[in-house]
């Protein structure tokens, strides 16, 4: 097989031909990595709510054990890293990952984490102040007209709820210890 490249398990065995090596156009075939899914969670005990039109750096803590590049990475291992802005909320993007006293780049990514309207600004209890509000304003509109009733009192009530509900502002809504799925790039 003189002057034939053999390739096995991914590698170049190049074999010699009497007059030296193969051609420099014959390049070693290159291994490529497989991505890893990590499994993952926050490490905060109460609910997060994130803009979703800014970074925030935070840190997740690996619910299971996985092996990256040949390193094994326990339960507990830390993931460093953000949460980035993208069309429609969040994603993590891991840099690093602490194992032990341990620190060692890591590039991995979450899946997107959606944004939705605020629910501390669009609950029962902030619907109801919102009417409040917009009934008062109703009335106090309804005495500057003239004499305020009940219809001018309802309409300020039903315009507070609107406006609440269309002014709230959109968040990522992370629970303690939901599953946060990661891709390592």
């Amino acid at each position: 097989m003189k002057g034939n490249a053999v390739l096995l398990g991914g590698l170049s065995a190049l074999m010699l031909t009497g007059m030296g090596a193969l051609p420099r156009h014959v390049l070693p075939a290159a291994v490529a990595q497989q991505a890893v899914t990590l499994q993952a969670a926050t490490r905060q005990s109460e609910t997060l709510y994130l803009s979703s039109g800014q970074s925030h750096e935070y840190t997740l803590q690996l619910t299971n054990g996985a092996t990256v590049n040949g390193l094994s990475l326990p339960a507990e291992s830390i993931l460093r890293g953000q949460f980035e802005p993208v069309d429609g909320g969040l994603q993590f993007v891991a840099d690093s990952v602490e194992s032990g006293n341990q620190i060692y780049t890591l590039s991995a990514v979450s899946e997107l984490l959606r944004d939705q309207k605020d629910p501390r600004e669009t609950s029962t209890g902030a619907i109801i102040g919102d009417a409040a509000i917009g009934a008062a304003g109703g009335y106090v509109l309804g005495e500057v007209l003239g004499d305020a009733d009940f219809l001018e009192i309802l309409g300020g009530a039903a315009a507070g709820v609107v406006v609440g509900n269309t002014t709230a502002p959109f968040v990522v809504v992370i629970e303690p210890d939901q599953p946060i799925t990661l891709t390592t790039r």
